[in-house]
């Protein structure tokens, strides 16, 4: 099946655009212009489709390294976000 090489990464697929939505939000409580965050957010979409399509062959034999170090960072990045919110920043 065409969609095999990607299930080591569907952890980080699924957490990375959850982290995505968390960060766009972010910018819109921080009273960035909407349009433009937009744009900038479908550009880097973009952008990291093409490095996942072109890059999966080559990332495969360091799936495990890449799920814990990018799980770790949205981790990271996800309770910085909350902390943030919490403390009204």
């Amino acid at each position: 099946m065409f969609l095999d090489q990607y299930l080591p990464f569907v952890g980080l697929i699924i957490f990375g655009n959850i982290e995505n939505l968390v960060l766009s939000s972010q910018g819109v409580v921080a009273g960035v212009n909407p349009l433009k965050l937009g744009i900038f957010s479908i550009i880097v979409v973009i952008c990291w489709l093409a490095i996942g399509t072109f890059g999966t062959q080559i990332a495969l034999p360091y799936v495990d390294f890449i799920d814990f170090f990018g799980g770790f960072i949205i981790f990271v990045l996800g309770a910085q976000a909350m902390i943030e919110s919490i403390r009204g920043e």
